[in-house]
């Protein structure tokens, strides 16, 4: 067990997302000392980053801002620390939704249809464009935080504002009604579908993380070749940003059974609502054994 040395878990940070870092984290910590592995916690929020020398290496339970955008990762990288999930490039361009979607584009990989807003955006356009309903959301923000369901003509404007409160970059994506899909990845393995089933009108960050209702279905329903396509275009995709170690990427399908690649996740979340954890138990890896694993793929740039 002492191969891996001094371990940080870094988690808690700064982002929207903090609360649930601080759960990831938590779990993390307490499965890699069960494991008999020197690990400890540690918080930007309240630690200085010089404070990390001396550390072998990092597991990254941070989510949003400043923890999944490659800026952790940058500094990491300049203390010769390696650390779980994708590099430096890879993060920064999964937390952004919009460059991502054109790089996927360009690989011929299947997106949404979608329209970048600002205020002088002519939004009843953009409504006739993509048509009803569709989602708007920050461009860089996870957890579904500042994302709205438009229905109705004329509340394309309302949720502009609402995303614009959490980012600049604002994006109105056309709403797929066919269901939520999320395909975790570690190493070279793509892990069985799960499907999500939520309670409320789409799997929010109370879906996400405070009910009890919400449904997870693995397996996820789906023929086995169209599952076997998909998983294989999820690495794909994931491989395409420049993602190694692991990570998880969210589709959507439309009521034709066609699928189409929402984003890329590359720090996942590890709470006991989490579906990586899902996902692997399914495929036979216990949480302290995803965990250890997880560890193991840590790497610099």
């Amino acid at each position: 067990m002492s191969d891996f040395g001094k371990v940080a878990v870094l988690f808690g940070g700064t982002s929207a997302e903090r609360e649930v870092s601080l759960n990831s984290g938590t779990r993390v910590l307490a499965a890699l000392c069960g494991q008999g592995i020197d690990a400890h916690a540690f918080d930007p929020a309240s630690q200085p980053l010089d404070a990390l020398k001396g550390y072998d290496r990092a597991f990254i339970a941070l989510h949003g801002r400043h923890g999944e955008d490659g800026t952790i990762q940058g500094a990491l990288e300049v203390m010769h620390i390696p650390y779980t999930g994708p590099g430096v490039l890879a993060s920064a361009l999964a937390m952004d939704k919009f460059r991502s979607k054109l790089i996927w584009q360009a690989a011929g990989l299947p997106i949404p249809e979608y329209a970048l807003l600002d205020a002088g955006s002519d939004f009843a356009d953009v409504e006739e464009e993509l048509g009803l309903p569709l989602f708007v959301k920050p461009g860089r923000e996870g957890s579904s935080i500042g994302v709205t369901k438009v229905k109705a003509p004329g509340a394309l404007k309302a949720a502009f504002e609402e995303a614009a409160r959490h980012d600049s970059l604002v994006i109105a994506e056309k709403a797929m009604m066919g269901g939520e899909y999320t395909v975790g990845i570690l190493g070279d393995e793509a892990f069985p579908i799960i499907k999500i089933e939520p309670a409320t009108e789409f799997y929010d960050y109370e879906a996400k993380y405070n009910r009890d209702d919400t449904r997870y279905l693995c397996p996820c329903g789906l023929p086995e070749g169209k599952e076997r396509l998909i998983r294989s275009q999820a690495l794909e995709a994931f491989r395409i940003l420049g993602g190694r170690g692991w990570g998880r990427v969210d589709f959507l399908m439309d009521e034709e059974g066609n699928h189409y690649f929402l984003e890329a996740n590359t720090a996942p979340g590890m709470t006991d609502h989490s579906l990586v954890p899902m996902a692997a138990r399914v495929a036979g890896l216990s949480y302290p054994e995803l965990v250890r694993r997880v560890l193991e793929l840590a790497a610099l740039d």
